[in-house]
């Protein structure tokens, strides 16, 4: 029976050449676009997740309070982790992290600038289940001035030489590779290239009331968590109460006010990369929001396919109506006509599921550069993969066919062998119509998110930032060349095409600023209600001009002038966050953790030193006392001819490290690098779900008219045009796509409303989005319908009247 079933469907898909190719694309599409997002998911859900240890290994991270909220730190200090070990029998090992790079590598007479490299204890890789792949993971990292690198680190040294055993000069120490590891797994919160032994620095100081180092914790399988961390608050009052008493000078009473919201908490690490993202994780985490919508585009859009192959089934109804009424004649129960049609429905789906693996296939390198994953295609041919695929080509095949064989089965016998199914157009199918209105309020959703998600990311890209970040070339390293930084300044700025310099650790978007906190001297007698945190900049007297940032009040500081040791500039989120008015703040005086004070010389206009998704934050510019990087204020021509002779030049002063620049435009672009991927990911998809929708209402058009050939040529013989048909025809349809349309108007901008919250600086959503969206889904429909509308109404009504 089944065999005869499957031949059936055979000779059906291949009498119904257009139609079963539409019905497996349209099919195909839908289930590549749901394998893509699973994917998708599927790398962002298993993060960290490789480890053998991830589901007791926690990230002890810090709770503070500053401008008057709490400041979410990932690290804590050096001592923090050993200290809970000792003191909580529950907390099995613990390991640390702290960042070293960037460092120059020495090997023979070749130098590398390495950004990757972490100091580490030597049970960090064991820990995290990182194999080394040559060396010992036990004893790799135990010895002082011992690294281990990755495979590709190896090879851009050694060659093809044994890596192991060989030493390389890193910073200024000798050191010797003792271990070999393939590379971080793509699914972790932190790559690194280079881990050094923590115990290349033995004598740091132990401390536990400052932040640097990221620390993990292994707990007990039966450990809770939670009733950990409440015990954390012993080790406040043991350790960091008399560690600020003895920096600050205060009394205990007083030292214990300082650290009234110093809270210790734990983060499974399997969180880190969808729940955390503070400005001082390694690396830039995802979004638990975006797994959401991915999540629900991904159902959608299988829905949407799953629409389609009804909707072009039931359009398909008629030619299989005598077939229907001789095999009931033949006496076929309806329960055998249900299983023939849902066999054929799942044979058709199972052709689908294999052209979209073909899809997926083609397209898998452009969806990785799409979505910045390293998705591999044995991902989706893994056993798991394969067995989850046969599933979802039953459900979708039995799902997608469900009507339509119900639909088809019940045909009365009698009707069919007259030349009716009882499907006449009077008799209004709401199913269908109701499904056409579902795919099109999710397509239309889907233009008005794009246009939003790319407005708003123009915003930002183009927002005023307070500073010019056009033509800054900045010089990286340049304290290489020590007491000849300078000089090299001044030989630039000698240059016609160079416009200004300046010299500063610190490049608005580079994110690499100190932090401290500050409260006002007059209000120092509750200075813990009164303290902010303040990010700090160093600069030099030309860094304004350079930048183009601009004076509210007062005066730059400069390290030319000795007096402003002690001076001190302030944007005015600073001045705000201080309680002072804009109007006096010149020559108060603020006071730094540790109690140095400094005295307000000037006041600089706010401008977005991070990313403008974040507010502008309280900052402090104090004189410049040290190397950094030379930044340049350069014309817009001979661009790559200045850049060549700036090289040459940092090559005549023999520099003790290679040379390497950035442009300050290209390094601001890349902060909204996440934006632009989710802003591809919504238009690529968009137009997609347009396109299934599209298929879908072809094929209730096709359903509808095939119904009304008679009416059609009836009309046709007593007069009306062929425009008046097509207008009836397409009115009818247009009605369904425009309910869409208003339905989707009040859904999307709750949903884009609700998205837009996460930014300090957004747009406002504009009605000319949705009339835009509307027009360009109208058109869709228009396009679509109008094929079918016409052929109909251009048909000889004499073909359509002398069946009867």
């Amino acid at each position: 029976m089944i065999r005869n079933y499957i031949k059936t469907a055979w000779r059906n898909l291949a009498k119904n050449k257009v139609f079963s190719f539409i019905n497996i694309f349209g099919l195909a599409v839908g289930l590549a676009c749901c394998m893509f997002i699973a994917a998708y998911l599927y790398s962002e859900l298993t993060y960290d997740t490789y480890s053998v240890n991830s589901k007791q290994l926690y990230r002890v991270g810090l709770n503070a309070l500053g401008n008057g909220s709490v400041t979410d730190f990932p690290m804590v200090d050096i001592a923090v982790g050993p200290g809970m070990k000792r003191t909580y029998p529950q907390i099995l090992d613990v390991t640390r992290l702290t960042n070293r790079g960037p460092l120059f590598v020495v090997y023979k007479d070749r130098q590398f600038k390495e950004e990757k490299t972490v100091l580490v204890d030597s049970n960090f890789l064991r820990l995290f289940s990182i194999p080394l792949t040559q060396g010992d993971d036990k004893t790799a990292l135990i010895e002082p001035k011992s690294i281990v690198i990755t495979s590709a680190l190896a090879t851009k040294y050694f060659g093809n030489e044994a890596p192991v055993g060989k030493m390389l000069k890193v910073g200024n120490d000798l050191m010797k590779v003792t271990g070999v590891i393939d590379k971080v797994p793509d699914n972790s919160h932190f790559h690194y290239d280079a881990f050094i032994s923590s115990g290349t620095f033995p004598n740091l100081q132990q401390t536990w009331s400052n932040v640097g180092y990221y620390t993990y914790v292994l707990l007990d399988k039966n450990a809770d968590p939670k009733k950990l961390e409440a015990q954390f608050p012993q080790l406040v009052a043991k350790y960091v109460v008399p560690e600020i008493q003895h920096d600050m000078g205060v009394s205990l009473s007083e030292a214990q006010k300082a650290v009234n919201t110093f809270k210790f908490y734990l983060q499974p690490i399997t969180d880190i990369h969808l729940h955390s993202s503070t400005k001082y994780d390694m690396e830039p985490n995802g979004d638990m929001s975006y797994v959401y919508i991915f999540g629900a585009l991904a159902v959608f859009i299988l829905l949407l396919a799953c629409i389609n192959f009804t909707n072009l089934s039931t359009a398909s109804s008629s030619k299989r109506s005598k077939e229907v009424g001789i095999r009931k004649v033949m006496g076929s129960l309806k329960e055998w006509l249900v299983t023939q049609f849902l066999v054929e429905s799942v044979m058709l789906t199972l052709l689908a599921m294999i052209l979209a693996l073909a899809i997926v296939w083609a397209l898998l390198p452009y969806f990785n550069d799409l979505s910045g994953k390293h998705i591999s295609i044995w991902f989706f041919l893994g056993f798991k993969a394969i067995a989850i695929g046969i599933l979802l080509t039953l459900l979708v095949g039995i799902l997608a066919g469900f009507y339509p064989a119900f639909f088809l089965s019940s045909f009365n016998i009698l009707n069919v062998l007259k030349g009716t199914t009882g499907t006449e157009p009077t008799k209004k199918n709401f199913l269908q119509s109701s499904l056409v209105v579902f795919q099109f309020t999710i397509s239309t959703a889907l233009i008005i998110a794009t246009f939003i998600v790319y407005q708003q990311l123009h915003y930002m890209q183009n927002k005023k930032l307070g500073y010019d970040k056009e033509q800054l070339l900045v010089l990286n390293d340049t304290y290489l060349l020590g007491n000849n930084e300078y000089a090299f300044k001044d030989q630039l700025t000698r240059d016609s095409r160079v416009v200004n310099a300046t010299v500063s650790t610190d490049v608005p978007g580079n994110g690499n600023m100190g932090g401290t906190e500050i409260y006002p001297q007059e209000k120092a007698s509750d200075e813990t209600k009164n303290e902010i945190h303040c990010n700090i900049y160093r600069i030099d007297g030309n860094y304004l001009s350079t930048f183009g940032i601009k004076l509210a009040s007062g005066r730059s500081v400069s390290p030319e002038f000795p007096a402003d040791s002690s001076a001190v500039m302030i944007n005015e989120a600073a001045v705000s966050e201080l309680g002072w008015s804009k109007t006096d703040p010149i020559g108060k005086t603020i006071v730094r953790s540790g109690r140095k004070a400094y005295t307000v010389v000037g006041i600089v206009k706010d401008f977005n030193y991070t990313s403008a998704k974040q507010k502008v934050a309280p900052l402090m510019m104090l004189p410049m006392h040290r190397h950094g990087s030379i930044i340049l204020k350069i014309k817009a021509t001979e661009v790559s001819n200045l850049v060549a002779d700036i090289k040459k030049q940092w090559d005549e002063y023999k520099a003790s490290g290679p040379f390497s620049y950035y442009f300050v435009d290209e390094q601001f672009a890349s902060l909204y690098s996440a934006e632009q991927r989710t802003g591809h990911i919504f238009t690529s998809f968009a137009v997609i779900a347009v396109i299934i929708a599209s298929l879908g209402l072809f094929g209730l058009a096709a359903f509808m008219i095939k119904l009304r050939v008679k009416e059609i040529g009836i009309r046709k013989v007593l007069g009306a045009s062929s425009g008046n048909i097509t207008a009836m025809l397409s009115v009818e349809f247009l009605k369904l796509v425009l309910i869409a349309i208003i339905i989707s108007f009040p859904i999307t901008w709750f949903a884009m409303h609700k998205w837009l919250q996460d930014f300090a600086y957004r747009i406002d959503i504009q009605w000319w989005v949705f009339v835009l969206a509307g027009f360009i889904a109208l058109m869709v429909a228009l396009v679509t319908i109008s094929f079918q509308s016409v052929k109909a109404a251009l048909a000889n009504p004499i073909k359509s009247l002398r069946s009867e």
